[in-house]
């Protein structure tokens, strides 16, 4: 008998800047920790397992994603979803849910992430815009981004351009899109400052992966991008990873649509 035979999925959104990352944490607050108190409090303390379509990182932000929820005893979501959000506080929020069966696996229904990186020149930047942009000093043109992020465009290694783990047997990812752009529609409260934005696509990264793929299109040449995808087991001094704030999972896509 399974001990949660019930399972739901929501679609989630939240501001990462409250939160030390997706997964739960001893004395932290995360994004899994409070959807646990909230849903402990509002169904009566009834215990919930959670999954996430993605384990973001501390500082990371999440436009839209999902997160399935299992229960003990069969729940109508649908008349206290409001009252969950009330609790949640706005720092996340769960647009709908439905039922879905208990061997639906969430990870392996993933088809698609698109990132967003939205980052500013550091000079003339205002603090009011760092919540969800990144201040750069930047070396490189629009033109010169552009052409660095093709390189990563294809499967290849990364494990020149991620945080590597002993635990991970592959570094082999699939880039499907990549593109570097002035986001007309994303203020930096200075209207004479430009706001730019990397955006990638893929079915799935590697820790930090973005978010050196984004410090290397800032700051790198052709050859040191190029050396990096040819030879990903060389001892490469590590990339820093850009700041968490200006990342944002901007979309998730499923299989089932």
């Amino acid at each position: 008998m399974q001990h949660k035979p019930f399972s739901y999925l929501f679609s989630i959104s939240y501001y990462g800047a409250r939160f030390k990352g997706w997964a739960k944490q001893p004395e932290q607050p995360t994004v899994e920790g409070k959807l646990d108190r909230v849903f402990r409090f509002v169904l009566g303390e009834e215990a919930c397992s959670f999954i996430g379509a993605s384990r973001t990182d501390s500082g990371v932000s999440c436009r839209q994603g999902f997160v399935q929820v299992f229960t003990k005893e069969e729940v109508a979501f649908e008349t206290i979803l409001e009252s969950i959000n009330v609790h949640l506080g706005g720092e996340i929020r769960l647009e709908w849910c439905y039922a879905v069966a208990r061997n639906f696996n969430l990870i392996q229904e993933v088809s698609q992430k698109t990132y967003r990186y939205f980052f500013a020149e550091a000079v003339g930047f205002t603090p009011f815009s760092s919540a969800f942009v990144s201040a750069v000093p930047l070396s490189c043109s629009l033109e010169q981004m552009q052409s660095n992020a093709a390189y990563f465009l294809g499967r290849h290694n990364f494990k020149a351009f991620c945080q590597p783990s002993p635990t991970k047997s592959t570094f082999l990812r699939e880039v499907e899109a990549i593109a570097v752009f002035e986001a007309s529609d994303f203020p930096s409260g200075d209207p004479s400052l430009p706001v730019f934005c990397v955006e990638v696509k893929g079915s799935g990264f590697l820790h930090h992966q973005v978010r050196k793929m984004v410090h290397a299109i800032w700051s790198m040449t052709p050859e040191q991008i190029n050396a990096r995808l040819a030879q990903p087991e060389a001892d490469w001094e590590p990339i820093p990873a850009a700041s968490a704030n200006g990342l944002i999972l901007w979309e998730t896509r499923l299989k089932s649509g």
